[in-house]
């Protein structure tokens, strides 16, 4: 497996883009795979955010993680965010989530962040908690409940 930046392999849009209508399709607005292809298009950065981070294997892409800005509107002192992470569901439980969220993480640190928050429908912290991040608190967020977490960096 190799991590790469979405701006190293940009064909990997159109499908990433596709993973995240079907999967969060339902909330808000402008979710299609075409609005949402036209809006990963700003992710394309090495050195700044917003960034994606992919998880790859020779051509078959495995999942994706982002590094954002002010992902909830209802937190605006917290800055930085991960988001979208998500991984191929025939390569679920293989341990590549945990490897695109430490790639996160070590690309956040080398652009001089902080600290990173998340939300996750999983209450219960899922593959984030062990991963050292802590909770902050639970919200209903457009209309579904969520835990947010933060970790320090």
């Amino acid at each position: 497996m190799e991590i790469v930046l979405l701006a190293n392999n940009e064909s990997a849009l159109p499908i990433i883009a596709k993973w995240y209508s079907d999967e969060w399709g339902y909330i808000g607005e402008g979710r299609s795979a075409t609005e949402l292809e036209q809006k990963l298009s700003d992710y394309l950065n090495h050195d700044k955010l917003p960034l994606i981070i992919l998880a790859q294997d020779g051509d078959e892409l495995l999942g994706a993680a982002q590094l954002r800005f002010h992902e909830m509107d209802i937190y605006p002192e917290r800055k930085h965010w991960l988001g979208g992470v998500y991984v191929a569901s025939k390569h679920r439980g293989k341990g590549i989530g945990k490897s695109l969220v430490n790639a996160i993480i070590d690309k956040a640190k080398v652009l001089g962040v902080n600290s990173i928050n998340l939300q996750t429908e999983d209450l219960s912290g899922g593959i984030y908690k062990p991963l050292g991040w802590q909770p902050v608190e639970q919200v209903t967020y457009h209309g579904i409940k969520v835990l947010v977490m933060e970790k320090w960096l």
